[in-house]
């Protein structure tokens, strides 16, 4: 009876949830930086219009780790509340940081 019994308890083990917490670290939910692809989606831009503007200046502060460009999501952040207006003839709306 105890074979049936061990059995039993290693069933009901391998049926009851795992948690997957462990896996996942919790950080991975909000990484602190993003890569260019994920800096666009967070902005909305496109990953193109981020590399041009680390080429002729005006877009956000971006960090280089070897050949590996990121985006600190604190920076992305800051970067879209400097160009918050509240209308069109704010002063700075119609200065351009960048040249097209």
């Amino acid at each position: 009876m105890a074979v049936g019994s061990s059995f039993q308890s290693r069933a009901a083990a391998l049926a009851a949830p795992q948690s997957t917490t462990a896996a996942v670290p919790a950080a991975s939910a909000n990484p602190e930086f993003l890569t260019t692809e994920e800096a666009g989606a967070f902005l909305r831009l496109s990953p193109r219009t981020l590399e041009k503007q680390r080429v002729l200046g005006g877009g956000p502060r971006f960090r280089k780790f070897g050949a590996r460009v990121v985006y600190a999501a604190t920076d992305l952040r800051a970067w879209a509340d400097g160009r918050a207006y509240g209308m069109t003839s704010d002063p700075g709306y119609v200065q351009r940081d960048s040249v097209r």
